[in-house]
C-alpha cells in the first residue's frame, strides 16, 4: 500500500513551486486504489487481442456512456460499446460502419451541438488524412468515416471544447511532421488547433500553435477555467527529459501562452480532466513522472484549476490500477455522473503476461478525502 506522507492540513495548503528548476518528484500524498476490486468494472476483454486507448462520452441523461477503442495499439478496427446504467455494466460490442475497420489511429469520441440545438456525436480517426464519422441519434446509427480535409495528425482530436458562440468548437491535437500532409516528413513536434462553426460537421485547416525540437510537446488535454474565461492545455513531454507542460489561452484558443513546465505531480501522458461537483478537478493520465512510486501506472491528480495555473502540486494523487508492462496503459475517458460518481475508463496490462483490456474505475472525491484522512500517519 502506498501511504500518504503529509497531514491533511498540509495537503490543502500546498504551496506554489518557487524553484527555477521544477522538481522531478513530488511531495503530495498518493492514495492507492489498485487493490480495491469493488471499484473495477470490466468493459471488454478478448484473450490474445490487444484492446487499447478508449475515450468515452456521457449523454445528457446522466447515465448513458459510450466508448470507442481500437483492436490494436492505436491502429486497428474501432470497437464501440455502450452502458445505460452509468458504467455499472456494459452491453455487447455494437455494429459499426464497415469503414471503421480501416482506422489507422486511436479513435476519439465527442459530443457537439450546433447553433440550432442539434446534438450529434462525432468519432475521429487520425493519421493522414484525418477522418470523421457522425451520429445524430445518440449513437444508434453512424456515418462512414469520411475525410475531414487535406490534413492529418496524431491522436486527432484528443481535445474538443465548446466556445462561447453556440455551435463553435475548438479542437487540438499534435503531429511530428509525418501526417499533417500527404508528403509529410518527421520534424519538430507541432501543437495544432482547428475550429468548427457548424456544430462539428466541418473543421478549419489546422494552425500551428507552437513547434519545438528541444522539448516534444503533444497530446493536449484542454480544461476550461471555472469562470469560463481561460483555456488551459496540459501537454505530454515526449522526449522524457522534462515534466509535462502547460499552455493557456485568454481568447478562446486564438492565441496561446508560451509553454510553462508543470510540477512533477502533473507529469504524465494523455491528461483527461473533469470537474467534480465541488469544483475540484479530477485529472486521469499515465504516470511518466521521473521520480514516482507509481511510474508507468494509471493514476489521477486531484486539485484545483488555480493549482494548475499557479504551478502548485495539488491536493493528492491516486493510483487507480497497477499496470504490469512498462508504461503501456491509460488513455483514459473521464465522466462525472449527476451524483458525483466519477467513472474513468482505460486500457492496460492489468494481468501479468496477458494482453491489455478495458476497465472502468468508479469513485467519489469524498471517498478519496476519507481515505486521505484515514491513511495519514
Amino acid at each position: 500500500m502506498i501511504r500518504p506522507t503529509l497531514t491533511l492540513a498540509l495537503i490543502f495548503a500546498a504551496l506554489p513551486c518557487v524553484s527555477a528548476e521544477p522538481k522531478r518528484g513530488y511531495s503530495i500524498p498518493t492514495l492507492d486504489l489498485a487493490d480495491q476490486q469493488h471499484r473495477q468494472v470490466l468493459v471488454d476483454r478478448e484473450p490474445g487481442q490487444y484492446l487499447g486507448h478508449p475515450t468515452t462520452v456521457l449523454l445528457e441523461d446522466g447515465k448513458t456512456i459510450i466508448t470507442v477503442y481500437p483492436k490494436g495499439h492505436g491502429r486497428g478496427p474501432i470497437v464501440m460499446k455502450r452502458s445505460e446504467d452509468g458504467g455499472k455494466t456494459w452491453g455487447p460490442r455494437l455494429d459499426v460502419p464497415a469503414s471503421w475497420a480501416t482506422s489507422l489511429e486511436t479513435p476519439t469520441i465527442h459530443r457537439v451541438v450546433d447553433a440550432n440545438g442539434q446534438k450529434r456525436l462525432i468519432v475521429w480517426s487520425g493519421l493522414y488524412p484525418a477522418r470523421l464519422a457522425v451520429s445524430e441519434d445518440d449513437g444508434q446509427s453512424w456515418s462512414e468515416l469520411k475525410t475531414a480535409g487535406d490534413w492529418g495528425g496524431i491522436v486527432v482530436m484528443g481535445s474538443v471544447v465548446p466556445l462561447k458562440t453556440p455551435g463553435y468548437y475548438l479542437a487540438m491535437f499534435h503531429d511530428d511532421g509525418r501526417f499533417l500532409t500527404k508528403a509529410g516528413k518527421r520534424g519538430p513536434f507541432q501543437l495544432l488547433k482547428t475550429f468548427s462553426q457548424d456544430g462539428g460537421l466541418s473543421w478549419s485547416d489546422p494552425e500551428v500553435i507552437l513547434s519545438r525540437s528541444d522539448i516534444h510537446l503533444c497530446e493536449p488535454g484542454v480544461v476550461q477555467s471555472p469562470d469560463g474565461k481561460q483555456l488551459a492545455a496540459l501537454l505530454r513531454e515526449n522526449s522524457r527529459q522534462r515534466n509535462s507542460y502547460l499552455v493557456s489561452s485568454d481568447d478562446e484558443g486564438r492565441s496561446w501562452s508560451e509553454p510553462q513546465e508543470l510540477p512533477a505531480s502533473l507529469t504524465g501522458d494523455r491528461h483527461t480532466a473533469k470537474y467534480a461537483p465541488d469544483g475540484r478537478l479530477f485529472i486521469s493520465f499515465r504516470d511518466t513522472t521521473h521520480e514516482s512510486p507509481t511510474r508507468g501506472d494509471w493514476v489521477a491528480w486531484v486539485g484545483t484549476y488555480d493549482d494548475i495555473v499557479s504551478g502548485r502540486e495539488g491536493q493528492y494523487r491516486v493510483r487507480l490500477m497497477d499496470n504490469h508492462r512498462s508504461a503501456d496503459c491509460a488513455y483514459p475517458g473521464v465522466e462525472v455522473l449527476p451524483d458525483g460518481t466519477i467513472v474513468t475508463t482505460t486500457y492496460g496490462h492489468w494481468m501479468p503476461e496477458e494482453s491489455p483490456y478495458i476497465v472502468s474505475v468508479r469513485l467519489k472525491l469524498s471517498e478519496l478525502d476519507e481515505l486521505a484522512v484515514s491513511s495519514d500517519p
